[in-house]
């Protein structure tokens, strides 16, 4: 058994729970009890706010001179990582490539446990020489626990390789701490249920990744004023979402405004083109 899974009993994801007897509360006092805790994860996200900052304008340079970010995670933390790189295709506009989520046990892991791959020393650096990782780009490494096999040794490989690392932790002084150049804990306390890392950890994670991921698509120009210029048009919705935001920025009628999203096929199309064409 790996030595750090002893050194890993003590930490703050592995506390008991501050609450007792829940097979004997009421719904609603569960509920509530769940509320309350959730409440200390915006704290938690606030506490840390420079160093997000600080993670945004690495990946944002890294990005906008052609690299790439990378989330690496296994369980809850990977498919986290999985749902944000995937919604920024759609909501940004930008190729697959350019935000790769890689989770242990691949796309099978998504939907069910895969839970022994985790512990692979050598599949993270697998994983991510598929991709042709290089020092251009930024390793994002997630884990509540802050000891994850497979992010520990993946963003260790990582460093010997001189590509810039960060974590999502929610331990102090994690081994995460000695493989990344920039270490976040979301310090979120117990979990209502002992050890579920999906509830506060998980949280925490989900709104660190929300404000990466939108932060750096910003800065890399892909939202007008506070609209998402370059989102796919893939249904009726964001064709009428489209609509209204071209009427609304170029000043015309809702028809006009859809008759030419229609022909252009893109709003920032649209908004660069001559409505005198039409």
């Amino acid at each position: 058994m790996p030595s750090y899974v002893i050194k890993n009993m003590n930490k703050m994801t592995e506390q008991d729970s501050l609450y007792r007897n829940l097979d004997k509360m009421e719904t609603a006092q569960l509920v509530e009890a769940i509320n309350q805790e959730d409440h200390k994860v915006a704290l938690a996200v606030r506490n840390v706010l420079p160093k997000i900052s600080e993670l945004v304008d690495v990946v944002f340079e890294k990005m906008n001179s052609g690299g790439r970010l990378f989330y690496l995670g296994a369980g809850t933390s990977g498919r986290l990582g999985v749902l944000d790189a995937s919604e920024c295709p759609p909501t940004f506009g930008v190729s697959n490539d350019r935000v790769i989520a890689l989770i242990a046990g691949g796309d099978a892991a998504i939907r069910n446990s895969v839970e022994q791959a985790e512990d692979d020393t050598n599949l993270a650096w697998e994983d991510l020489q598929k991709h042709h990782i290089s020092s251009a780009d930024v390793v994002l490494g997630i884990s509540a626990s802050g000891s994850t096999t497979y992010v520990v040794e993946g963003l260790r490989k990582c460093q010997s390789e001189n590509i810039f690392t960060a974590a999502l932790t929610s331990n102090a002084e994690s081994l995460l701490n000695e493989v990344c150049d920039l270490n976040i804990e979301l310090l979120v306390g117990p979990e209502f249920i002992a050890g579920s890392t999906r509830m506060k950890a998980g949280t925490a994670q989900k709104m660190v990744l929300n404000m990466l991921s939108t932060v750096v698509m910003i800065k890399l120009g892909h939202v007008l004023d506070n609209k998402m210029i370059d989102m796919k048009l893939s249904n009726k919705k964001l064709l009428d979402r489209g609509a209204k935001m071209i009427a609304e920025l170029k000043k015309v009628d809702y028809d006009l405004a859809l008759k030419a999203l229609l022909k252009h096929g893109s709003v920032r199309a649209v908004l660069e083109s001559d409505f005198n064409s039409l």
